[in-house]
Order: C-alpha cells, then structure tokens, then sequence
C-alpha cells in the first residue's frame, strides 16, 4: 500500500449507507408526507419486493467504548417488556397505513445495542406479536447481532424457530490490552462456544465483526484475531475501520488519539487482514466485508445484486426499509424519516398516538439520480454518469482528476471502473459525486464525518 497515497486520501468522509447523508437532510418531511411517501412505496413493492424491517434494541449492560452506536446502558431488564409494548405499538401505527394488505416482510434485522440483552421469551413475543399482522416473503433473510457474553444456545434456537438463518457478533479483537481499553472482555472460548451453538442448532450464515484502528492494536494481535477466527470458519467477516468520532460518542474520550494507529499504520493492518482472509477462501465483498463464496452474500455481489441501506449490505434490494424503535432510521426509497434519539421522547411519541420521527429528507430527483451511482460504487465498484447533467459531470470529473491520475479508477466513455489499487479508496470516489457534501459542507472545517482510511 503506497503510504503517500493512503496520507493524501485518508480524510473525513461519509460511509455512505444513504445519500443524501444524514447531516445534508435538508427537505424535512412533516408526518403526513412521510406516511404518504410509505403508504406509496408499499403499494408499487410489496406484492414483488416486500419490506425490510430493521428493529433496534437499544439496552447494553455495560458500555463498550469504541462504539458510535445509540444505546442505553442498564442491567435492570425490566426495561424489556415496555420497550417491546412501545414497539409494537409503533409497528402497528405502519400496519394501520397499509389499508388491510399484510406487509411481506423479506428482511428482518435486530440490531442495537444488544439484541440478546433481551430475554428469549421476550424477543419471541416481539416477533410473534410481528407474524400476526404480516408473511414472511419466501426469501425472506432475517438476521441479528448477538453479543458472545450473553447469546445463549435458548437465544440461538428461539429466534431459529423463527426463521432467522444469520447471526453476527462483535468481536473486534481478542487482545487483552486492546478489550481492557474498549470495556470488551470476550476470550475467544466464549466466541467459539457461540459458533458451535449456532452451527448446531443449524445457522447457515455466521458473521464476526472485526475492528481494525483500535487502541493499543497492532499488527500482531491482528494476526492472532484472524488466526483464531479462521479456525471457525464464519460465512462472512466485516473488517471494519474504527471511527474515531468522541464529539459523537463520549466513551472514546477514555482514551487518547496518541493511543490509535495512524495512517499508513492503520491501513497495514486492513491489508494484512485482508491477505490472512484471501488466504483462507474469503472474497471482498464491497466495503470492509469478506465472504465465502458459499455464502448468499457473495453470490450477490458476483451477480450484481448487492445493496446497501442504513442496515448496511444487504442481498436483497426493497425500496421500503420500515425502523422501528429508538433512533431508526426509515426509508422509503423517495423518502428518510429517523425516530426519536431517546428512548423516553421515542416512548412518549408513540404513547401520544404520533409516528415517533422527528427529522427526514425528501429526495429530489437529482438526489435519487446521485444515490444510484454511489450505491453502484459502493455495492459494484462501477458507475457511470448517464443523467447526470453536463455541468455536473464536468465539476465531477474534476473532483476524480487526482484518483484519476493516481490509478484508482478508469473512466472510459460514460463509465467509470474502480481499480483494485482504488478499492480502498472507494468513498473518497464516492465523495466526488456527492453534490451535497461540496454544496453544503461547514465553512469552518469542522469533523462530521471520521477518515476514509
């Protein structure tokens, strides 16, 4: 990996799960229109497509510091039912706009927080109170994150029984120093007897998430993580770049930006973990994820399926992405709606009657037209600039002269290629095209986004 390279690229940037992102919404939706963009997607998809239905689950007994995620930090779980109660009411309010057609959910994903911070029965009730009013879609991918310190077998067959195939655990690092610093203490045995549970009971999609960035790691522990988890052999493995963002998540605050690898050390240890996973039989797939070719996940992308929503890569594409619960976001293919922050504003919200969502963007067709290219980017790493009108494609291709020059791309006729060297620039690519950011950026230079690299 050319060092020069990785310092001239490896500035704040966007991950882009949407476009516009979210600090550029700026058309907010009121309530009404937001339900008529829903009420309109649902009817041209749900027959063909179905839904995705994201839930977040936001309780943590205790607080990892590295992570950016909206969560709350509690051991008492008699928090479960009301949340669930709140949810499903919430739920119901999106039934209720559909005009007695059942939703065909083809996508479930619990997220968090800790999905298995909630009991099995609880998270059972959650899902069967769902089944009443809704059909799973014959293809239907359903999917959670499971801590390891509290994903029992009892979780593993409950949410089996169903229909959930895919598990994904946070596992970031096995090093002693680097879990002390980020409050995660997890030994590999304890991941391990997760994995043998899952496989048991007949999980065909076993995900590990792996952070690269962190503080104290080094390319020895790298080493020493992916070692381990290869022995396990998961489906996929995200390899994620740590997002060092303390405006936005305090706990990052415990420790210093001296205690980080930088640049060119960072990205070394991306590249070694990529050489361990190829190694070993996994493809990259997108941005920071690697898969069997066996895996669904892979099939998708070789056959150009792939999609990206705020739930990340995905091999299914609907246009309607129903959030549920504190802080989800909600997409509506011509519309984004995020719910409250905090869970008791969520609750009194939906409590009151009301949609709990308090900002969204309308997307104008330049925004759609824009959003297409870098979802192709992002999920195919190809693009082109069909629609495009002529002036913005030239201030676009100004932006992609320095990748351009620096081989990270091949742009021929209406065609733009991301080469192998430009793969792990692909967000600084995505970032010429996005008219927002260069429209809209803060004049004063201030973060809001972490690096690209």
């Amino acid at each position: 990996m050319d060092k020069e390279l990785i310092r001239k690229y490896n500035i704040p940037g966007p991950r882009y799960t949407s476009y516009p992102t979210v600090p550029f919404w700026a058309v907010n939706p009121t309530k009404e229109q937001w339900k008529e963009h829903v009420q309109n997607t649902f009817k041209k998809t749900n027959k063909t497509q179905g839904i995705s239905l994201y839930i977040h689950l936001p309780y943590c007994e205790s607080l990892c510091t590295f992570c950016g995620c909206n969560k709350r930090i509690t051991v008492n779980h008699a928090v479960e039912m009301p949340y669930i109660e709140t949810l499903l009411k919430e739920w119901k309010m999106y039934v209720d706009l559909f005009d007695g057609e059942r939703p065909q959910i083809a996508e479930i994903h619990l997220g968090g927080g800790t999905p298995t911070f909630f009991s099995p029965e609880s998270l059972k009730f959650l899902l069967e109170e769902i089944y009443k009013t809704a059909d799973l879609h014959p293809e239907a991918e359903l999917g959670f994150e499971g801590h390891p310190k509290n994903t029992t077998r009892e979780h593993l067959q409950t949410l089996y029984d169903l229909g959930f195939r895919r598990v994904s655990c946070g596992v970031q690092d096995f090093n002693p120093t680097v879990q002390q610093t980020i409050n995660r203490i997890q030994p590999f045995e304890m991941v391990k007897e997760v994995d043998e549970n899952a496989r048991a009971v007949g999980y065909t999609s076993v995900n590990y998430d792996l952070v690269f960035g962190l503080p104290h790691q080094h390319i020895d522990s790298i080493e020493d993580t992916i070692e381990k988890i290869n022995t396990l052999k998961p489906d996929r493995i995200a390899y994620y770049s740590y997002a060092h963002v303390p405006w936005v998540s305090p706990g990052q605050r415990g420790y210093s930006e001296e205690d980080l690898p930088k640049d060119e050390e960072k990205r070394i240890l991306y590249e070694r973990g990529k050489e361990l996973f190829e190694k070993n039989g996994y493809e990259e797939i997108g941005m920071d994820h690697f898969a069997l070719k066996t895996d669904n996940m892979y099939k998708a992308f070789a056959d150009k399926r792939l999609h990206r929503n705020f739930m990340g890569y995905s091999v299914l594409h609907t246009d309607l992405m129903i959030g549920l619960g504190v802080s989800s976001i909600s997409d509506s293919w011509t519309c984004f709606a995020q719910n409250e922050k905090k869970v008791e504003d969520y609750k009194a919200a939906v409590e009151a009657g009301d949609l709990p969502i308090f900002r969204g963007h309308i997307l104008s067709e330049q925004d759609e037209l824009i959003r297409k290219k870098i979802l192709d980017l992002m999920c195919h790493f190809e693009s082109d600039f069909s629609g495009i009108a002529t002036e913005e494609i030239e201030k676009i291709k100004e932006r992609l002269a320095e990748p351009l020059k620096d081989e990270l791309l091949v742009i021929e006729g209406n065609s733009i290629q991301v080469l192998e060297k430009g793969k792990p620039f692909v967000r600084n690519i995505c970032m010429a095209f996005d008219l927002q950011l260069h429209e809209n950026a803060p004049k004063d230079g201030r973060p809001i986004f972490s690096k690209t690299v």
